[in-house]
């Protein structure tokens, strides 16, 4: 993709990413894709706000040359130093040694750990101004959202706040850049609230401050570092990032996420039984099957639903170990107040459900109900399990 004109002499000069398969070598992106969102400033001094990865370094110096020549490039502003952003840093230097790098004092401390930079280096202040000419920026500090040096760049005259990882999402691209040109704004809502869970919800809390923070602060366009740029209805995302963020200490949705893992088909039977009796009462309904499922797609529907629904087997005296490996996940990432249930098949002992006890402790979730049987649910016992997903379903509905 060219450059594209945000505002006059504001560019957006990021690239698009379909090649990584793992963000933060962690979390899949080989369907979706990620772009990062660099952009340029400019004016008498000019300007460039965040990077790329250092895997797209030929393709961020072209756009970039499409715009200016890179010996007139007087700042990098660095809101956030995840390689994903500041990769391209060295290579840079190299080419344009003139250029003065703006930061946080932690963002300072950071170079120079991961890249060995020291020189040209200037520490900005919370609230510091900085004038390029025609544009005026203003840094904003937003600290654990979700790094601890994190900042945000303001632009006074055209109101665009230069979020950085605040409000992005992952998915590369497709041609249009702003919420109201895409016609794929169900995609990147979604992909939104997926890398919010993935990424940031740990951080919920400095979410919420700095969202606070800037409510007083007239923002016409949010231009993030990963997804859509929101020109058209930037308090959208806003108001989604301040809904997510509450749901780190709020049950969520009424909804019901199912979470199942069977090693013969036995409690995949029982998880169908279960799910028909949930949908008998029209509760909203996600199925994962954590065997085949990375666990980032899970996220999204444990962070967003109240009422999670386990069905796996023991394994060897203990939870199968796939569905252990989610709740892991679910303890690491902080999903708590959640009302839970479980079912699952064994052979010739139990086990399961006290390992599955002691992974939720720390999750906070209420076990409501659970049930065990040996080895192929029988014609009663799948009666039995429509029953308790109905029971389940009217719970969640009825819980404030």
């Amino acid at each position: 993709m060219p450059p594209v004109e945000i505002k006059p002499n504001i560019h957006w000069i990021g690239v698009n990413d379909r090649t990584t398969d793992l963000f933060e070598g962690l979390w899949p992106i080989t369907q979706e894709g990620v772009s990062y969102n660099a952009y340029l400033i400019n004016d008498e001094k000019k300007a460039i706000v965040d990077l790329a990865k250092a895997l797209k370094t030929d393709e961020f110096f072209d756009q970039l040359d499409h715009v200016i020549d890179i010996s007139q490039l007087d700042y990098v502003i660095v809101n956030h130093m995840e390689p994903d952003h500041s990769g391209i840093l060295r290579t840079l230097l190299r080419i344009a040694p003139q250029v003065t790098i703006l930061g946080t004092e932690k963002t300072r401390d950071m170079l120079d750990s991961f890249y060995g930079i020291r020189e040209g280096v200037r520490v900005v202040q919370d609230g510091e101004t900085l004038s390029l000419g025609q544009h005026e920026l203003t840094f904003v500090y937003t600290p654990f959202v979700h790094w601890p040096e994190t900042m945000m760049t303001y632009e006074s005259s055209e109101q665009i706040l230069f979020s950085c990882d605040a409000f992005g999402s992952y998915g590369a691209l497709r041609g249009a850049i702003f919420d109201d040109d895409c016609t794929s704004q169900a995609f990147y809502t979604q992909q939104a609230l997926r890398y919010y869970v993935n990424i940031v919800s740990v951080f919920s809390k400095p979410v919420l401050k700095a969202i606070e923070k800037l409510a007083d602060v007239p923002v016409s366009i949010i231009a993030p570092s990963h997804g859509l740029i929101w020109r058209k209805s930037p308090e959208r995302i806003i108001e989604l990032y301040k809904k997510w963020a509450e749901y780190a200490n709020e049950p969520g949705e009424i909804g019901i996420t199912m979470l199942y893992g069977s090693m013969y088909g036995n409690t995949e039977k029982m998880m169908n039984a279960v799910a028909h009796g949930i949908s008998q009462e029209g509760v909203p309904l996600d199925i994962f099957d954590v065997t085949h499922t990375h666990v980032s797609y899970m996220m999204p529907a444990l962070w967003t639903q109240r009422g999670i629904v386990v069905g796996a087997p023991t394994y060897e005296g203990s939870l199968f170990p796939p569905m252990a490996e989610v709740l892991n996940m679910a303890k690491y990432k902080r999903i708590r107040n959640k009302s839970v249930a479980r079912f699952g098949s064994y052979g010739w002992s139990g086990g399961a459900q006290r390992h599955f006890e002691n992974l939720i402790e720390p999750l906070q979730w209420n076990l409501t109900d659970s049930f065990e049987f040996v080895g192929s649910p029988s014609d009663a016992e799948l009666e039995q399990g429509e029953k308790f997903g109905a029971e389940f379903a009217r719970l969640i509905k009825e819980s404030p």
